[in-house]
């Protein structure tokens, strides 16, 4: 195995030099920030002959993880609570997926301010969840009706929030007009050259849709977000919407780059017009109901996603809980089964597990205990990666 900071520094070649000091900073934060830039590691690290391999094949997120749960609106305008981040989805073993989340519970212990074995008890309580919403064999979703606790908080929030207060954190007015907010940490100015070639994309983009003027475009900057994807050309765009000052629309348009999982499995991949083709495929599929204008499109030759921003702020906020084991056993609960009603949505398309043998395969016994000790294994290894990191740096 190649040094630790050889495969870190190898994986993200060709970023944007500024974007992938910040990236290294944020890592620097702690072992669970880490474990989230890190995502390459984790499916490089993964062992060829765990017995875990022959689980039933699912779409899976790739980067599943505490963080990649939240809220959103759907393209029918409803709130949901699910999984929001598909960059690295491909077709694996459904356990590839879940080891990976309850990794990050084990990582995630000292931020969420519970004991080792407080996170023991959630990862647990997910394995339990996740097995009984496979064994019912049907995919639901969750909604403010039927959510509880910090999710059914969360989702009531959006619901309640208004478009022009959500416009008011990212623009400012002039003359009537909004213009986005360019602060340096959240956004950044682009070039003349960029600017030309997005504007020259939307307006052709406008043109292919049933509400060209929707799309006009109002502003332009780089959006600055996430701790994996840093680095990749992203791009918050202000368009007018159903109309200014409060019906303006932010979209945000992310360059798709190949998943990281992909290089590390057996299982046989679709074949894919793209790699932007294939983040909206699977979120589409995972999803009942995915986010507004969520298209794959091509910019400039290079493959993009295409969706309206939702608030960053629209996730749980775990660490804000200062460590009460109920609400935190709640959410885990609620992701545990979000995460097992996207694998049974998504069944039987090109590949995938059939609900029958998701249903067979949660029944079994053995499987349980090899995961939670996979991931206390591999979560020992992120606490010692994470040290090495620091120690060393990238520089």
């Amino acid at each position: 195995m190649r040094d630790l900071v050889e495969r870190i520094r190898s994986f993200n070649e060709g970023r944007d030099p500024e974007l992938l000091r910040r990236k290294y900073q944020r890592m620097s934060a702690n072992p669970f920030a880490f474990f989230r830039g890190t995502c390459h590691l984790f499916y490089e690290d993964w062992p060829v002959n765990s017995p875990l391999n022959a689980s039933p094949p699912v779409w899976i997120s790739g980067d599943l993880h505490l963080e990649n749960f939240g809220s959103y609106k759907g393209d029918n305008r409803l709130v949901y609570f699910g999984i929001n981040d598909f960059d690295e989805a491909s077709l694996a073993p459904c356990m590839w997926e879940f080891a990976r989340f309850l990794t990050s519970i084990l990582v995630a212990a000292h931020t969420l301010k519970i004991s080792s074995s407080e996170a023991k008890t959630l990862s647990a309580s997910a394995i339990d969840v996740y097995r009984s919403a496979l064994t019912q064999g049907s995919a639901r979703t969750i909604e403010e009706e039927t959510a509880d606790g910090l999710v059914k908080d969360l989702l009531e929030t959006l619901r309640h929030r208004k478009r022009g207060e959500f416009l008011d954190q990212h623009t400012e007015k002039s003359g009537g007009k909004r213009r986005l907010i360019i602060d340096g940490k959240h956004t950044a100015v682009i070039t003349k050259e960029e600017g030309a070639k997005i504007e020259s994309f939307v307006k052709t983009f406008a043109s292919q849709q049933p509400e060209p003027e929707f799309f006009k475009l109002l502003d332009i900057a780089h959006r600055i977000a996430g701790t994996g994807s840093l680095g990749f050309k992203r791009y918050v765009l202000l368009v007018e919407g159903k109309g200014s000052p409060d019906h303006n629309f932010l979209l945000d348009l992310k360059e798709a780059r190949a998943s990281c999982v992909v290089p590390y499995l057996s299982v046989p991949q679709p074949h894919w017009v793209s790699e932007a083709e294939r983040i909206v495929a699977v979120q589409k599929r995972v999803q009942s109901s995915s986010p507004a204008h969520l298209s794959p499109v091509v910019m400039d030759a290079k493959p993009y996603v295409l969706r309206e921003l939702q608030p960053s702020a629209d996730r749980v906020e775990l660490a804000s809980q200062q460590g009460k084991l109920r609400p935190l056993e709640k959410v885990i609960r609620t992701m545990a089964e979000v995460m097992s009603w996207g694998h049974l949505c998504s069944s039987g398309r090109q590949g995938s597990a059939i609900a029958d043998e998701l249903i067979s395969f949660a029944t079994a016994t053995d499987w349980p205990d090899q995961v939670l000790n996979y991931a206390k294994q591999y979560a020992d290894q992120v606490e010692s990666d994470y040290r090495e990191f620091c120690a060393r740096g990238t520089g």
